[in-house]
């Protein structure tokens, strides 16, 4: 396996053997019970669902897989490695310190902002008088091409988009708690759920 599903606890700090402090985000990945083998995949699950609160088709679906309560979130990983058996459980014992992972989640949202909080523009003058304070300013010529370009940066909804965060590396793994400490910040708010994959090769980071 080279996955498993989590949660986002928060940010804290580690100290190394130099005693450099080392900020790190708490993912509690796990344990993922096995819902499904195929052939090039594994499918996973986290959490847990209400019974009265599962459709059918997931009930019969987990069932199969020997499991009593359907998870809360499935999610597909790559086959890597030797298959598991369907209704075992993938730990952090997966994940070593020093792994190189990336981490996907849906970022805070922020609802709808102007171009300066969205895209960081400048703004315009700050002057006595000046009413464009935070405005945009032009947007495109009125005679050619006379529209706005696809794509032009604009105010809109900001956040609550699916990102992934490349490069981060494992600084420690606490198997006994189901925890992950992963240097730098990952994607999404306090309890967000993430996915943690290991990652080859190099990083844009690098």
């Amino acid at each position: 396996m080279n996955g498993l599903i989590g949660r986002k606890l928060g940010m804290t700090r580690v100290f190394g053997d130099d005693g450099a402090h080392v900020p790190v985000t708490v993912i509690e990945a796990g344990p993922c019970p096995v819902v499904q083998v195929m052939e090039t995949q594994v499918q996973l699950g986290f959490g847990a669902r209400k019974a009265k609160r599962t459709p059918k088709a997931i009930a019969g679906h987990v069932k199969r897989a020997g499991l009593e309560t359907a998870p809360r979130v499935l999610e597909s990983f790559a086959l890597a490695g030797e298959p598991p058996k369907a209704g075992e459980a993938v730990t952090v014992a997966i994940f070593a310190a020093g792994d190189r992972v990336k981490v996907s989640g849906v970022t805070k949202g922020r609802g709808f902002q102007g171009v300066v909080h969205r895209h960081h523009f400048g703004g315009g003058p700050e002057t006595h008088g000046n009413t464009r304070h935070r405005k945009p300013g032009s947007i495109a010529p009125g005679t050619d091409p006379s529209r706005i370009i696809k794509g032009k940066r604009m105010p809109g909804h900001m956040g609550a988009r699916h990102f992934t965060e490349l490069g981060l590396v494992v600084v420690r793994v606490d198997a006994e708690r189901n925890l992950l400490f992963v240097r730098g910040a990952v994607p999404g708010p306090r309890n967000g759920l993430v996915t943690v994959r290991k990652q080859g090769g190099r990083s844009r980071h690098d």
